[in-house]
């Protein structure tokens, strides 16, 4: 079965204790991110990256701290969770190639990726029936995506090592929706040979 990995918003805001609407703990899971896309990469499996791409005076700022400006440094992510080849995709009406891409970097400037203009049009460009999601926040933009994933019919697969939450009872309640809609919950180590 044709799989892809999501990689949910890991972006140096969320990440790190001096972002902007940093996630207390989420440093912890960067190298299993890093080890999670390099894994895809070595063998041709397509790894989607949520961006927050959010302007100075976003709307989303009336429910949360700015964060992830774009072009800031807390927008960016990782230098270790960055593939060789990529290509960023904004939030747009815009044509866009995936052509010899490893990561696909789509920028939002929601919680849910599924809101955005590209990420329906580059899951149907891409032939991937199964999706391995991982990243931050638990409960609120992983959750999100999960759902998308599983209303749209796709297999989902969350890397229970590769999450971090906010709150841990409402990550459960994310974790147990996500498993009452079909999808699985698996260790690194059942994906990652090695």
């Amino acid at each position: 079965m044709p799989t892809a990995f999501l990689d949910v918003d890991t972006q140096l805001d969320f990440l790190y204790p001096a972002g902007a609407l940093y996630v207390p703990g989420a440093e912890r899971i960067v190298d299993v991110i890093a080890r999670l896309n390099r894994y895809a990469a070595a063998r041709g499996i397509p790894v989607l990256s949520t961006t927050d791409a959010h302007s100075e005076n976003d709307p989303e700022f009336a429910s949360w701290p700015p964060h992830s400006i774009a072009g800031t440094l807390g927008q960016r992510k990782p230098a270790a969770t960055l593939l060789e080849k990529r290509v960023v995709i904004p939030n747009s009406d815009g044509e866009f190639s995936l052509a010899g891409a490893q990561q696909i970097i789509l920028e939002k400037q929601t919680i849910d990726a599924f809101a955005t203009r590209t990420l329906p049009r580059v899951l149907d460009a891409l032939p991937a029936d199964r999706f391995v999601v991982y990243g931050v926040v638990t409960e609120i933009c992983v959750l999100c995506a999960a759902r998308g994933l599983l209303e749209r019919g796709r297999q989902v697969l969350v890397v229970s090592d590769a999450i971090q939450s906010l709150n841990r009872e409402e990550a459960g309640e994310a974790l147990a929706e996500i498993r009452s809609r079909g999808g699985k919950i698996a260790a690194i180590g059942e994906i990652v040979e090695g």
